[in-house]
């Protein structure tokens, strides 16, 4: 900054200078006056930089001012393919981005010379492998299945262990909903809409949807916003349509409501959420249906009804374990149990949210899956409910250790984002996605060839799933719901490990009904009440 600070006082002069040469240059060779069109924009740029009063460093630094917001931003890119090593890189490392590109190319992700991982650093995980193990299941991509729907659920769903969690129309392009859904077909897993409704790039593929009601009940609202019970039911009853998700919370910014700008509002969007053309769409931090755990329940049960029996759950993200402990008494109290629930950790997020939101609101998944697990297990529900579980599974090791926690199967967005183009520039919310997935530009859009990238997504999935068959059969297993606590590891110190059911606590089934759990988990049990969150 030392040479710029001398020479900042020199730029307005010297084009001033060149622009007047330039000119009486080409009253004898015409050609030189062309250089005037170079000079003089910059000659009224460095005069206007000067004159404003938003930027300081524009007043001190004409035009060259200007290098410093190029340089910062271009700042993520430098910095992504540059400066970050291997492991080291936010929220994705390039390991991981490498590993989806290569499996969404049909290419082996194998790593030479052993891992960069520091395995002796706090935080390291592992799993624990068997001298016996089993044979790898072939085509665990179409093999490893979970069976969803209890007893009161009448068209019950065999569900892959690996899906799509929940993105948007809206949020992503057509062309991406569209390879998405395509890629799910192909592949046989199931397509979460995200709460911007059940759009035509959905049902043009045909894959298996699970159609996510958030707190806008886009796609079955009233005019005010309310929801419609009857627009709900004409279209859950597609059978397309295979699971209902309600979003109570999310972990990219629990509690935090929405607006889409009319300007975005297409035809298309306002179609598939049922709102004006034009005009804001607003999606309200909390639900105006039900406010209390026995009417989320009451509400759920509707869901069910009205969609002919398909398996309901809803999608939360942690905050206070208190309130999830109510909503297991209403469970109780009423006799209505979800099929599924839907765990998102607070690094979830595909959609850009307020940064306090993105870093510290939300409870990670780890810890926010050990509740729900436990709660389940202690009031006596978890065999009738199956736990799905989100936030950054992108790889078979994070697939396992979730599935060794309590969940039965895992969802991922950001990973399906990678294996469609995405190249983590973070500008998903500036609508100028530079490789067509979230964006609305329809020029920008049309670089994303959906036959192609199909193809990518469904790979992803085959590939992904074999690797979580391969590491299966490496620990002995047969399926990967077979992972428990005893086969996780974790690094405390650099001179201690310790197995995760040394690390967590696990309740007993209906340890909380007789009074015997953990006086912490106790205390908020008893103080848990079906009636209040």
């Amino acid at each position: 900054m030392n040479i710029l600070h001398q020479i900042r006082g020199w730029v307005i002069p010297c084009l001033l200078g060149l622009s007047i040469l330039f000119l009486v240059l080409g009253m004898w060779s015409p050609g030189l006056a062309w250089g005037v069109v170079i000079t003089g924009p910059l000659l009224l740029l460095g005069l206007y930089d000067t004159r404003q009063t938003r930027h300081s460093i524009l007043r001190n630094y004409p035009i060259l001012g200007h290098l410093r917001f190029v340089l910062e931003g271009a700042g993520p890119e430098l910095h992504q393919y540059f400066v970050e090593s291997n492991t080291s890189g936010r929220p994705f490392p390039r390991d991981y981005r490498t590993l989806i590109y290569e499996r969404s190319k049909n290419i082996e992700g194998v790593k030479p010379f052993g891992t960069e991982l520091d395995v002796y650093e706090p935080g390291y995980g592992f799993i624990a492998h068997s001298i016996n193990p089993t044979p790898i299941v072939e085509d665990a991509g179409r093999q490893f299945r979970v069976d969803v729907g209890g007893p009161d659920c009448t068209q019950p769903y065999s569900a892959s262990v690996f899906n799509i969690s929940a993105m948007s129309f809206g949020a992503l392009s057509g062309a991406a909903i569209r390879a998405l859904n395509g890629a799910a077909k192909k592949g046989g897993f199931a397509h979460d809409t995200g709460e911007g409704g059940f759009s035509v790039h959905h049902r043009e593929p045909g894959g298996d949807v699970i159609w996510q009601i958030g707190t806008g009940y886009f796609g079955c609202r009233n005019d005010d916003g309310s929801f419609s019970a009857d627009m709900f039911a004409e279209q859950a009853v597609d059978p397309q349509v295979k699971m209902i998700e309600l979003k109570v919370s999310q972990g990219a910014k629990p509690g935090h409501g929405g607006i889409l700008p009319g300007i975005k509002v297409t035809d298309e969007i306002a179609a598939a959420r049922k709102v004006a053309v034009g005009q804001d769409c607003f999606s309200p931090p909390g639900h105006s249906a039900f406010s209390t755990p026995v009417g989320l329940c009451e509400f759920l049960q509707g869901l069910r009804e009205r969609s002919g029996g398909k398996p309901v759950g809803f999608k939360i993200c942690i905050g206070r374990p208190i309130e999830f402990y109510a909503i297991c008494r209403a469970m109780l109290d009423t006799g209505i149990v979800p099929d599924f629930i839907t765990v998102d950790g607070g690094e979830g997020g595909t959609g850009a949210a307020p940064q306090e939101y993105s870093d510290h609101l939300g409870m990670p998944l780890l810890e926010g899956l050990m509740v729900v697990n436990n709660a389940l297990v202690g009031s006596g529900l978890r065999d009738r409910v199956r736990i799905a579980a989100g936030g950054k599974r992108v790889a078979s090791f994070e697939i396992a250790r979730a599935m060794g926690l309590g969940a039965d199967w895992c969802n991922n967005a950001r990973g399906f984002m990678f294996s469609l183009g995405c190249i983590q520039s973070q500008t998903c919310h500036t609508n100028t996605c530079p490789v067509g997935v979230a964006t609305q530009d329809p020029t920008l859009a049309q670089a994303l060839v959906v036959e192609d990238k199909v193809e990518r997504a469904y790979n992803f999935h085959r590939n992904t799933v074999q690797g979580l068959a391969e590491m299966t059969a490496a620990c002995g297993l047969a399926h990967p719901r077979e992972f428990t606590a005893q086969h996780l590891y974790e690094r405390i110190d650099p001179h201690t490990v310790r197995r995760f059911d040394e690390l967590y606590g696990f309740l007993e089934p209906g340890q909380l009904l007789d009074g015997g759990a953990h006086e912490e988990w106790q205390s908020m049990w008893n103080e848990a009440s079906s009636k209040s969150f």
